[in-house]
């Protein structure tokens, strides 16, 4: 009889306990985001670790480096004063809302465009970053603009990224071939596996020079104006990075930045971007 009660109320305790998690786990996505910055001098970041000039792992030192890096740590300066710290969460463009909407970081500056079916559910900074699609290919590719992408040809593209449903539009009878990240991507770019990689510029840029076989092609067929997200319900939190990012612009931070990452790439202009 002992047995069999025990056998009944342990469901009961195990319910019990995943109350408190469960409540706690929504106050953290709740939460006066602002404040709780400002309390522990700290806010936590989505930032990506595939895409070169904007967020990308390096191996030697074990640090995410870019520009989006750099602009999360500088807007974090500049709402919580020189020791704010800014801590950084790895995100990928497939992880980014989901672990935005769960309350794992406080804001995601990872190469994403501001979209109408993206601010139904987010909402976004001012435009930090001006980009737009287009392709990336190996030089002597037969493919020179998205018109090119047609029946018997295949695109790669990266899972959560709207670049995706941009090309199927754009270009509706190639094949679309989805990937993991970037990385994946541009791998499987080199090995064969599609004709083109297509995504914003900014990155394929970075790919670009990172490989010099491999070049950008055929100008933007979309304008893909980055912002940095942040839950819904945190109107002061968005104002303040608005705020920031203004203040960035007008200091000459930005412009440094821009000029530290993207001096050397061709064809780009602060002027274009900002």
């Amino acid at each position: 009889m002992k047995k069999m009660w025990k056998r009944m109320l342990l469901p009961l305790v195990l319910l019990l306990m995943m109350i408190p998690l469960s409540s706690c786990g929504k106050s953290v996505a709740d939460r006066d985001i602002l404040s709780h910055a400002k309390a522990t001098n700290t806010i936590v970041w989505g930032v990506k670790a595939d895409t070169r000039l904007f967020g990308l792992m390096n191996i030697k030192t074990d640090k995410i480096e870019g520009f989006d890096v750099d602009m999360a740590k500088a807007v974090t300066k500049q709402i919580l004063g020189k020791k704010g710290n800014a801590q950084l969460v790895q995100v990928t463009s497939d992880t980014r809302v989901p672990m935005l909407k769960g309350g794992n970081v406080d804001a995601v500056i990872a190469t994403m465009t501001i979209t109408p079916e993206r601010q139904k559910i987010l909402d976004f900074s001012d435009v930090y970053f001006n980009a737009g699609q287009s392709l990336l290919v190996k030089k002597g590719s037969p493919i020179k603009t998205v018109k090119d992408l047609k029946k018997g040809t295949k695109v790669i593209g990266v899972q959560g990224s709207n670049s995706v449903d941009n090309v199927k539009k754009a270009a509706p009878d190639t094949t679309v071939l989805q990937l993991a990240d970037y990385a994946q991507a541009f791998t499987a770019l080199k090995s064969g596996q599609g004709d083109a990689l297509t995504t914003d510029n900014g990155i394929l840029y970075g790919m670009s020079e990172q490989d010099n076989r491999y070049i950008v092609t055929g100008g933007t067929f979309t304008k893909e104006p980055y912002g940095i997200a942040i839950n819904k319900g945190q109107r002061p939190f968005v104002k303040a990075v608005n705020k920031a990012i203004k203040q960035l612009k007008q200091n000459g931070t930005y412009a440094k930045l821009i000029k530290k990452w993207f001096g050397d790439v061709p064809g780009f202009s602060l002027k274009e971007v900002e």
